[in-house]
This record gives C-alpha cells, structure tokens and sequence, in this order.
C-alpha cells in the first residue's frame, strides 16, 4: 500500500548521462578548435606551416608531410601522436567547412555507423554522403598516394 503513495524522484538513466557527458566533451572539443589549430601549427615545421593556409590546395603539403612522419597507420595511432592526429583531421575539417561550408557535429545515437563518436561535418554544399576529416586524415596514411584528401574534396566539389 505504501507503495502506491510513493513515487521515487525520476532519475537521469546511466545512459543518458552518459550520452550528455559526451556530449559536453565534443562541445569543449569544438570550443577549443582555434586554440588546437595554433597548437598543431605551432608544432609543424616553418616550410610547412607556410603552406598550410586553410586553401584545398594546401592538402597535398600536409598530406605529404603526414606521410614522411609516419611510415604505417599504426605509427599515427600511436598514444604520442593523438594531437598530432587531432590537430591535422580538425586542420582538414576546417578547410572543407571554409570552401563549402556546414558544420560540425558527433553522432552517439548508433554505434553501428562507421563515424560514431567521431566528429564529422554536415551541411557541406552537395554533400550526399558523411564526411569524417579523422578517417580521411587515418585512409590518406593509408592509401599512401599523397593525394588522397585533395582528390575526396574535388570528388565533393564537383557534386557541388
């Protein structure tokens, strides 16, 4: 009988806590995206941060020069050079949000999809599929062709 009377105070679930508190880190990761930029600017040799003037053409300098730094994808994953890492795919989105616009954003709703928990851009001008900077920065390691991000953007650009 007590029972019927007693209705305990609704309590945020686990999950959803969990899900917010991702979603307050993904806000401090985008409040900080100059300050990461100045960072991983700072970081790159002078020639090289010449080069990087947030233009498309600018690509194929920093995906050259990820390529002579990193011999394999796994060296790139390495722990040491997570802000290394950072620092290029949000150099990447930038440069694709500055030509075609959009914006940033994280998906926690499925964790089937291949980007989930990753920051990704929407909004692009013709865009029709997901763009994930992190997996175009980890597939040019990969790939190893030195043009592999400047031909996905002219790829886009001509959906445009």
């Amino acid at each position: 009988m007590f029972a019927k009377f007693f209705k305990p105070k609704k309590r945020k679930s686990v999950v959803a806590e969990a899900g917010a508190a991702r979603q307050d880190q993904f806000e401090y990761w985008l409040i900080d995206m100059d300050g990461a930029l100045a960072r991983f600017l700072d970081g790159l040799p002078g020639e090289l941060r010449a080069k990087l003037d947030f233009t498309p053409e600018s690509f194929e300098a920093l995906e050259g020069w990820a390529l002579s730094r990193y011999a394999s994808l796994a060296e790139a994953r390495a722990p040491s050079e997570a802000a290394t890492l950072d620092g290029a795919s949000r150099y990447v989105g930038q440069v694709f949000r500055k030509s075609l616009g959009g914006r940033w954003f994280i998906d926690h709703r499925d964790p089937k999809n291949a980007f989930y928990g990753l920051p990704q851009l929407e909004g692009l001008k013709g865009q029709v599929a997901q763009i994930c900077p992190l997996t175009l920065v980890t597939a040019s390691l990969d790939r190893r062709t030195g043009t592999f991000i400047s031909t996905v953007y002219r790829n886009h650009l001509a959906r445009t």
